[in-house]
């Protein structure tokens, strides 16, 4: 598999280092609330990766964190009233009911940062010890960024022509800081009395680690000093994956990460997403409006990882019908298998462009175009042929983390004709765009009992329960 890294700015060879096993880690959620789709895009499409190179036949360990201790954590659990363990672990659970319901396969191993605090505090002990960093008067403790001569080489800070003598004596405090802030950045935060009872002693006083370190930490304890992929959206090329890049080579020696995989930003509706905007959906909010999870991993994928998505309801319309006809063709493919015939997983055969696409940097977009271009190059074979087509399409179908749906249902002539025709009121108000409308008329007919499931040029309703 080849795979676009972001250091070199080239494609890659994705091979093992110890030749056995493809070790990769991902940046995971902080749990201050429920992820959003955005935030979805980037874990989906590490999802697909880690599919694709299993299904290729290649061993591999997943590490993805989970940031339980931060300014924003902090934060919104004393606005909760409730202690950060309680109110992060409630976060961590839906976090986790999303990913299930996404189909996304589980970590092999998802470390927490609280749970390794005395790692960090080693780790900061051994940056100072080696002039790499040094304590402030209230007993902060910030990496020295002209201690490394590298800083800036994953986001290519020496093309912006920016001097690391100006920061001398310049400081960040904040766990996230603007993108053009070139500062010593802090890894260990001196207590202060927002804080609460969130506090840890160290040798350089109470306090708790800066975001950036726990990261490095934890890759530390399960990776080692070199291993094989980081992951993560683009906005954390910098400031966070050039920090942990410098710390961690500072600190441990290696070269860190072989390999660096980013995925592109999310858009809605052309726009970025905004709570003030309304239009920061989460896996909740668009089950609300009659979608399922796997539409949304569909659009998800729908275009390549290093290209923005523009995300609308209108294409999860188009994500319902297109998982409805790779249903249907699946059906129809093992309809003219036979009882007697053993399916086989000798190649993809009519799919061996959708495995390609997916081996060529990742290309989603092409794998799904192929699965239906395979459907119907396969649409006259019969028996074992039709047994191998629909074994190397289910390969395809499992690298992408697809699951499809039943036959769709047909319109009820059982629906009373009081729901038929709220129901042609609400389409009506959908098609004129009349959003507000739209929703007030769907959550009207789910008072009575029926979900009104919409498509591009048509609606199904269906029973509740």
């Amino acid at each position: 598999m080849r795979l676009f890294d972001t250091l070199s700015r080239t494609e890659r060879d994705l091979r093992p280092i110890d030749g056995t096993t493809f070790r990769f880690y991902c940046c995971g959620p902080t749990v201050y609330g429920p992820a959003h789709i955005g935030n979805f895009r980037t874990f989906v499409l590490q999802d697909v990766l880690r599919r694709t190179l299993e299904t290729g036949g290649m061993r591999t360990l997943h590490v993805r964190n989970i940031t339980d201790v931060d300014d924003k954590t902090i934060r919104d659990s004393q606005k909760a009233g409730k202690s950060l363990t309680d109110f992060t672990s409630g976060w961590t659970e839906r976090f986790h009911s999303d990913c299930e319901k996404l189909g996304l396969l589980p970590p092999h191993i998802e470390p927490g940062a609280v749970e390794h605090i005395p790692q960090q505090i080693a780790m900061i002990g051994t940056l100072v010890e080696k002039g790499h960093a040094y304590a402030s008067d209230d007993g902060s403790v910030y990496f020295k960024i002209s201690s490394y001569p590298g800083y800036g080489r994953l986001s290519r800070l020496d093309e912006r022509e920016l001097d690391l003598g100006k920061t001398q004596n310049a400081r960040s405090n904040s766990d996230e800081y603007e993108k053009d802030s070139l500062s010593d950045f802090v890894l260990w935060k001196g207590r202060k009395p927002e804080d609460g009872d969130n506090f840890w002693p160290s040798p350089w006083g109470e306090g708790r680690p800066g975001w950036h370190l726990e990261c490095s930490a934890m890759i530390q304890e399960y990776l080692g000093d070199s291993f094989d992929l980081h992951s993560g959206g683009v906005d954390l090329v910098f400031p966070h994956h050039e920090n942990e890049i410098a710390q961690s080579e500072c600190a441990c020696g290696g070269h860190f990460a072989e390999n660096w995989f980013h995925i592109t930003h999310l858009l809605v509706d052309g726009g970025k997403m905004s709570k003030s905007v309304g239009n920061l959906y989460t896996l909740a909010d668009l089950a609300e409006k009659g979608h399922t999870a796997m539409e949304v991993r569909y659009v998800l994928i729908g275009a390549h990882y290093r290209k923005p998505l523009n995300f609308t309801l209108d294409s999860l319309a188009g994500a319902h019908e297109a998982l409805a006809k790779l249903g249907k063709g699946a059906r129809a493919l093992a309809a003219r298998i036979g009882s007697d015939v053993m399916l086989t997983r000798a190649d993809f055969g009519p799919f061996q462009a959708a495995w390609e696409s997916l081996n060529h940097d990742l290309n989603t977009p092409g794998a799904l175009g192929g699965l239906f271009t395979g459907l119907r190059e396969s649409a006259a074979l019969t028996g074992a042929e039709a047994a191998a087509a629909l074994a190397g399409f289910n390969r395809i179908l499992g690298a992408l983390g697809l699951t499809l749906p039943e036959e769709a249902p047909q319109k009820s002539s059982e629906v009373p004709e009081s729901v038929k025709a709220l129901a042609e009121t609400r389409w009506q108000a959908r098609l004129a765009k009349d959003w507000a409308e739209s929703d007030r008329l769907r959550a009207q007919l789910a008072e009575q009992g029926w979900l009104m499931k919409d498509g591009r040029e048509d609606y199904t309703l269906e029973p509740v329960g």
